[in-house]
C-alpha cells in the first residue's frame, strides 16, 4: 500500500512539473526562410577553418592536465570573446592527471627489431621483458585459463574495420578498456594490443584504459597496425619475446575547466540550445579531427547565428568540454552542475567524430516535436543530409546531460576514415577538408538557429523531474 501511495505521489509531482504539450512544436515559416539564407552564408564562410587552425597551431596537443590544457582554456575564452559571444565563462572540472614521458618496445632475441608502440592512457610505467601470447580477440583472451599468462605478455590482435558510422570501434575500444584487466586476471606481466584503428600507417593509436578495482595495473600499450602484423607473423614462426618499457603514470589531481560561450536569445534567453566539442586532445598529434574540428564547427555556427538581423528566441550555448578523452569528465561535470536546469535545455548536440560531411540528422524528441524535427531536417536536406527517424544517439559529452532529461540531437558525420587518424600522431590540420568543414558549420548553424527559434519545446525536463 505504501508503495502504491508513493507511486501516486510521484505521478502527481511529475504532472505538476512536466511541461504541458497543448500543441505540436513547430518552426515558423519566417525562421525557415532565414535558415535558408544562413545555410548559404555558412557554406561561404571560413571562420570554422580559422578557429581549427588557430587551436591546433597556437596550442597544439592538449593532453588533459598538461600545461597545454591550461593554455587551451585561455585560448577558448579569448576566442569566444574575439568572435563576439555575449557571455563567456568557465566551470571547473577536477580529475587525476596522467602523464606520458616515454615509451619503447622491441622484439629481442633471434629476430631483434624495434616496434612502434604507444602507452595507453592510464597505464603505469614499468619495463617488462617476456614471451608474447597472441589472442585473436577479447573473447579469446577471456577464454584463456587462469594463470596461463604468468610471466608473459598478452597480445590481442583484433583488426577494426572501417565504416561510415564507426561501428567497429565498439569492439576495438573495448579491447583497450577491458583487455588489460583481463590480462591481469590471467596472470600476465604486460599487455599489448593492435591499435584500435583502420589505417595501415606505422603510427600507433593511444586512448584511455581502465583497471578493475583491486587489481595491480600492468604496463599496457598499443602497437601500430603494421607492427601488430609483424608481431603476429613472428609469433606464427615460433616463440617471440618482447621488451616493453613505459615511462608514464598518474601524478596528482588537476583542475581544468569547461569553457562556455553564449549568444543571447531575443525573447527566451534563459532557455538554451547546447552545441559544442571537447577542448582536450591526446598528445601524439595536434587534435585536429579530435576535437578541434568540433570546437571550430560549433563556435563558428553560433557566431553566424549571432550576426543575423533577428536572433532566435532562445540562447545558443557553445561548450568546449574539458577532458573528454579520459572519461567524459567535462560532460559529467556540466550535467551535474546544470541538472536542475535540464528543462531549460531545448536540445543538445556535440560534434566529436571528425570533420567528415554530415549525412544524417535526427533528434530524440517525443511525438509532439517530431514535426519540428522533420522541419529542421528539411532545412538541412540541401546540404546532402538525410532525415533518419529512429536512428542516432547523444554525443559523448552530451550523454550525461541526456541522462538528466535533456533531449539529444544527432548530426551524423561520415567517419569512413576517422579511425585512420583517431588518437594518433597523424591527427593534424592537413587532414581536414575545408569544404567538408564548412558543410558541418552550415548544418550546425541551421540546426541551432531553428531549434532555438521553434514555437514549443523538444521534450527536455521529464527525466530531470523524476530524478530530483
Amino acid at each position: 500500500m505504501r508503495t502504491a501511495l508513493l507511486a501516486v505521489a510521484l505521478s502527481a509531482v511529475l504532472l505538476a512539473v512536466a511541461p504541458a504539450h497543448a500543441a505540436e512544436t513547430r518552426i515558423p515559416e519566417r525562421s525557415l526562410q532565414q535558415a535558408a539564407q544562413l545555410r548559404e552564408r555558412a557554406l561561404a564562410d571560413d571562420t570554422g577553418w580559422k578557429i581549427v587552425e588557430s587551436l591546433t597551431t597556437e596550442v597544439g596537443p592538449r593532453l588533459a592536465g598538461s600545461e597545454a590544457d591550461a593554455r587551451a582554456v585561455a585560448w577558448a575564452q579569448a576566442k569566444f570573446r574575439e568572435l563576439g559571444f555575449d557571455k563567456v565563462w568557465t566551470e571547473p572540472v577536477t580529475f587525476p592527471r596522467w602523464e606520458r614521458r616515454g615509451e619503447q618496445a622491441a622484439v629481442v632475441g633471434a629476430h631483434a627489431q624495434p616496434l612502434a608502440v604507444t602507452a595507453l592512457g592510464g597505464s603505469p610505467g614499468g619495463t617488462v621483458e617476456a614471451p608474447v601470447v597472441r589472442f585473436a580477440d577479447l573473447a579469446a583472451l577471456e577464454a584463456a585459463p587462469e594463470g596461463s599468462l604468468t610471466g608473459r605478455i598478452a597480445f590481442v590482435d583484433f583488426q577494426m574495420q572501417a565504416a561510415r558510422d564507426g561501428r567497429g570501434y565498439r569492439e576495438g575500444g573495448a579491447i583497450r578498456s577491458k583487455g588489460p584487466s583481463l590480462a591481469i586476471r590471467k596472470g600476465a606481466a604486460g599487455f599489448l594490443m593492435r591499435s584500435a584503428g583502420t589505417d595501415n600507417h606505422r603510427v600507433p593509436h593511444t586512448g584511455i584504459t581502465r583497471f578493475d578495482e583491486g587489481l595491480v595495473p600492468l604496463p599496457s600499450a598499443a602497437l601500430s597496425i603494421p607492427d601488430a602484423d609483424q608481431l603476429a607473423r613472428l609469433a606464427a614462426r615460433g616463440p617471440v619475446t618482447v621488451k616493453l618499457a613505459l615511462d608514464c603514470g598518474w601524478d596528482g589531481q588537476y583542475t581544468s575547466h569547461n569553457v562556455i560561450g553564449e549568444i543571447t536569445g531575443r525573447s527566451l534567453p534563459k532557455e538554451v540550445v547546447v552545441i559544442g566539442g571537447h577542448l582536450d586532445s591526446w598528445d601524439l598529434g595536434t587534435g585536429a579531427i579530435d576535437d578541434a574540428a568540433g570546437v571550430g564547427i560549433t563556435m563558428a555556427a553560433a557566431r553566424l547565428v549571432a550576426q543575423l538581423p533577428r536572433r532566435p528566441a532562445r540562447s545558443i550555448r557553445v561548450i568546449a568540454w574539458a577532458n573528454e578523452e579520459q572519461g567524459l569528465l567535462g560532460g559529467k561535470a556540466y550535467a551535474e552542475a546544470h541538472a536542475a536546469d535540464a528543462g531549460r535545455h531545448q536540445l543538445a548536440a556535440e560534434s566529436d567524430f571528425g570533420a567528415g560531411r554530415i549525412y544524417a540528422f535526427n533528434t530524440g524528441a517525443p511525438e509532439h516535436a517530431r514535426a519540428a524535427t522533420a522541419q529542421i531536417a528539411q532545412a538541412l536536406a540541401p546540404l546532402g543530409i538525410e532525415y533518419a527517424p529512429g536512428q542516432g544517439s547523444a554525443g559523448p559529452d552530451v550523454g550525461p546531460l541526456v541522462a538528466k532529461g535533456v533531449t539529444w540531437a544527432w548530426l551524423a558525420q561520415d567517419g569512413s576514415d576517422y579511425f585512420h587518424l583517431h588518437h594518433t600522431a597523424d591527427d593534424t590540420l592537413d587532414k581536414i577538408d575545408p569544404a567538408a568543414l564548412a558543410q558541418n558549420v552550415a548544418a550546425y548553424a541551421v540546426f541551432a538557429y531553428l531549434a532555438a527559434d521553434a514555437e514549443g519545446d523538444f521534450g527536455s525536463g521529464a527525466k530531470a523531474a523524476a530524478q530530483h
